[in-house]
């Protein structure tokens, strides 16, 4: 009797579960193909990635990383006229022929980022990140700006080891052919993505040499350069706290193209620059950002 029961309850639970599916529909995730089943996409802005991440980005651990360095775009109109512009930069899937169209000037090539203040003050709704190939990235930006630049793209900078993710397996140059290497030693930025052999195992490429770029880290100001000894002979300049200082220091990861500052064979993707305050915008300084 107790085992015709428990058959009984048994069968009666597959009966409910059965009719439960039939009549719960797929959840799917509209996209621009079309449907798709949620379980391919969950989370996916762009889901021709296969990653999960915008088409802009790679998969980096738990986060999405730009995949080329920044261009800082200025839109005008964002709330209005360029509305549906805003919105493309913010999912990931603006060209260079809509920025164009909507009338978006680049700058930190060779136009400053005025009124956008040094201090991330006029920032807002005004000046946009954009991971984009072929473009020379932009420069001469301080911490404060590139987080605002960021923001207004619905992202944000990387954290410290974030980025440490996303530059893993990145060559770490010796010297620099021009062509397809890391850019480390020319003296001036090259077009990101140009250099094909310059690409981590992420996808990311960059990340060595170009511009040096800003993380999201700030700490003491660090006063010494003792390198990582034979371990590594990429730069690290994070040890010992300034006792002069004015400020903290904002962490910039990777080298640049300045033999000088950064480049050189001190570029690489264990290099690491605590000396310079956030308040700092030096032509071999870039930053890309991470949503």
């Amino acid at each position: 009797m107790m085992r015709r029961m428990s058959m009984a309850v048994l069968t009666m639970g597959f009966v409910m579960n059965a009719a439960l599916a039939a009549r719960t529909p797929p959840v799917v995730v509209a996209s621009d193909a079309g449907t798709t089943p949620a379980s391919t996409t969950i989370g996916s802005i762009g889901p021709a990635t296969g990653t999960g991440c915008a088409p802009d980005a790679v998969a980096a651990g738990a986060v999405c990383l730009d995949k080329y360095e920044a261009s800082v775009w200025r839109v005008p109109e964002p709330a209005t006229a360029n509305a549906a512009l805003v919105k493309k930069i913010q999912v990931g899937k603006a060209t260079r022929a809509d920025l164009t169209a909507g009338g978006a000037t680049q700058l930190g090539t060779t136009v400053d980022y005025d009124p956008c203040a040094d201090n991330g003050q006029n920032c807002a709704n005004d000046i946009y990140a954009v991971s984009l190939p072929s473009e020379i990235p932009s420069s001469r930006i301080t911490w404060f700006q590139a987080q605002e630049a960021c923001a207004n793209s619905g992202k944000r900078l990387p954290s410290n080891a974030e980025w440490q993710t996303g530059a893993n397996g990145s060559p770490d140059p010796g010297t620099d052919n021009g062509t397809t290497d890391c850019n480390s030693a020319t003296g001036t930025a090259s077009p990101t993505g140009s250099r094909s052999s310059c690409v981590s195992a992420r996808g990311a490429f960059d990340m060595v040499g170009n511009v040096a770029e800003w993380v999201a880290d700030w700490a003491p100001r660090s006063a010494q350069c003792t390198g990582w000894g034979g371990f590594s002979d990429d730069g690290m300049c994070f040890a010992g706290a300034s006792e002069v200082g004015t400020g903290p220091g904002a962490l910039v990861r990777g080298g640049s193209f300045s033999f000088a500052s950064f480049g050189g064979p001190t570029a690489g993707p264990l290099s690491i620059n605590g000396t310079l305050q956030p308040t700092a915008g030096n032509v071999f300084i870039g930053f890309r950002c991470a949503r």
